[in-house]
């Protein structure tokens, strides 16, 4: 099982948002560079940088964050947040990333991304299902839909897409432990999908039982900036 460490950048800075609330912001890092250059002198090949400022705009604000970083590592990396309209994946792919990562675009605009899929091809994306009660939500969490998260990976692995994360919003940031049985189903489903597991890994026992279960990845963060696992841990997973 591979292992992403995230970053999630603010004013060009590492943080991290409790349960994707803005007011609830924590700074780790003044520089996202060097907390990069840590993880790829770990051994770990890929990152996940979450462009907040982003997020909240509606447009890519910190593609020089990303810039930076491909510049200066060999890290694989998928870069989100405001990748709303084609422009947004110009900017994302021209900057150095190898997967552009979105979500509510392929709830909310699905025309809009099969354009992309087709333009782009299908494997240079990373696809986000946020997902409550097996339902996804979009926009920050903020919007509830009724879409079944499995109906949702069905139609987009149908289109071609290769790797999808799933977050249970109800455990992200919290540090309570991944939604093992949740991720058991949908890799019981679609065990040929590259499955990234996502929210709540707060020790390398979740990340063993993560394992276990077949994902074939798991997105790290606060764990790893709280000190419950350490980089010298993740080593075990290379």
């Amino acid at each position: 099982m591979q292992i992403i460490p995230a970053i999630d950048i603010i004013d060009g800075k590492c943080v991290r948002l409790e349960q994707g609330n803005y007011d609830k912001v924590t700074l780790y890092h003044k520089e996202p560079l060097e907390v990069a250059k840590k993880f790829e002198n770990t051994g770990l090949k890929r990152l996940h940088l979450v462009d907040l400022d982003g997020a909240k705009a509606g447009a890519v604000k910190n593609w020089k964050v990303l810039e930076t970083i491909a510049g200066k590592t060999s890290l694989i990396i998928d870069f989100g947040g405001g990748i709303k309209a084609e422009k947004n994946v110009e900017i994302v792919f021209n900057s150095g990333a190898t997967l552009a990562t979105v979500g509510s675009i392929a709830v909310k605009s699905e025309e809009e991304f099969e354009k992309w899929l087709l333009k782009f091809g299908a494997d240079k994306f990373l696809l986000g299902a946020d997902v409550k009660n097996e339902k996804i939500t979009v926009s920050g969490w903020l919007e509830e839909t009724n879409i079944w998260i499995y109906d949702f990976i069905l139609t987009w692995i149908d289109k071609g897409i290769k790797q999808i994360f799933c977050t249970d919003v109800s455990k992200d940031g919290k540090l309570e432990g991944p939604s093992i049985d949740l991720y058991k189903n949908i890799i019981s489903k679609f065990p040929e999908l590259f499955f990234i597991a996502s929210g709540g890994v707060s020790s390398v026992d979740d990340l063993k039982k993560l394992q276990e279960i077949g994902c074939k990845a798991a997105i790290v963060g606060k764990a790893i900036y709280e000190d419950r696992i350490s980089l010298e841990d993740l080593k075990t997973f290379i």
